[in-house]
């Protein structure tokens, strides 16, 4: 992994890795390249190469605790054909690369080098002023917290990741190896991406529209539009969207929508939406020391007797009488 590409290498890539960087996000993306890049598992980088960069060459320690060490400086951007931002814990202030770690993106940037985010490297890559125009994934997880940091934005939370032009970002995790696959499959071939997944147990090569996991839902479904509708209504719980609103996000018609939830779950988009909101507040109700009126806000119910008529026709019990212990509680 020296300086330049080496001979016969047709995709080659710079990751900057974040303080507390996720290794999960990390490790799935270089495996999928060292897989693709030699015959079996022999991991020489001869089609694919990659290496760590660095400003000051000292370990980055990941949010698990396990330490990677860089393997160069910064040096030219242009020597790779992208550079991969790999993001990290989110603490109380925005994290941060510094001053160093922006010049060489926005250099890179001026020479035309893609630029990828992943996990919360989407943060930084904003931060850098690098996503101006562009749109961009972030995990469901931390949708609410790009939205508070970066006003004006809409970032994409209900797809595993988003390629726009030369700028690509990830939710991180398992949809890192996606994210390398699809650049794997598109400067070496699909045979050498297939395999890479095939390897590491990962059934196929997701497409970017493929909609995020989100939090565990009571409904099961393997309708995309329906599932990227259920991820836009676990986001805007506390302010639920009309589902009129739910259809312009997604280009699609209310209509649509209501067939496409009829079909798959034989259940309205709003009988839907309701029961996510009660089901969020049983579970604040029995885990958390918010007040009742506070969950209900919370869910998205201005009125207090609304939202305890609606709760006891789905669970049979009171909100009051979930949170007191006894008789009728267990009948929840």
């Amino acid at each position: 992994m020296g300086r330049g590409r080496p001979e016969g290498a047709r995709l080659s890539v710079g990751f900057i890795l974040a303080r507390r960087f996720t290794l999960c996000a990390f490790a799935n993306f270089v495996d999928v390249l060292r897989l693709a890049a030699d015959e079996g598992d022999r991991s020489r980088p001869i089609l694919c190469n990659w290496t760590v960069l660095s400003d000051t060459m000292d370990a980055v320690t990941s949010s698990c605790g396990i330490s990677v060490q860089p393997k160069e400086r910064l040096g030219d951007p242009s020597r790779f054909d992208y550079i991969v931002v790999i993001g990290g814990l989110m603490d109380d202030e925005m994290p941060a690369l510094g001053p160093a770690y922006n010049r060489y993106l926005r250099e890179a940037a001026a020479a035309g080098v893609p630029l990828a985010g992943v996990c919360t490297g989407a943060f930084m890559l904003h931060q850098a002023g690098l996503l101006n125009g562009y749109r961009c994934c972030v995990s469901w997880f931390h949708h609410a917290d790009f939205l508070e940091q970066f006003e004006g934005l809409d970032p994409v939370a209900d797809q595993i990741f988003v390629v726009d032009r030369d700028r690509l970002t990830c939710s991180g995790g398992a949809s890192s190896a996606h994210l390398a696959a699809y650049l794997v499959d598109k400067h070496v071939g699909r045979a050498a991406a297939s395999k890479s997944l095939h390897i590491m147990i990962i059934d196929e090569a997701l497409e970017p529209e493929k909609p995020q996991p989100g939090i565990t839902l009571d409904f099961k479904t393997r309708d995309p539009l329906v599932l990227r509708a259920l991820l836009l209504m676990q986001q805007n719980i506390d302010t639920p969207l009309a589902i009129t609103e739910i259809a312009r996000r997604l280009g699609h018609s209310k209509r649509q929508i209501e067939r496409h939830f009829r079909s798959a779950l034989d259940i309205s988009p709003q009988a839907a939406f309701l029961s996510i909101r009660l089901s969020l507040a049983h579970h604040l109700i029995r885990t958390s020391d918010k007040s009742i009126a506070q969950i209900a806000l919370d869910c998205g119910f201005c009125d207090s007797s609304h939202f305890s008529r609606m709760f006891r026709r789905q669970f049979e019990t009171t909100p009051h009488a979930l949170r007191r212990p006894g008789p009728e509680a267990g009948a929840a």
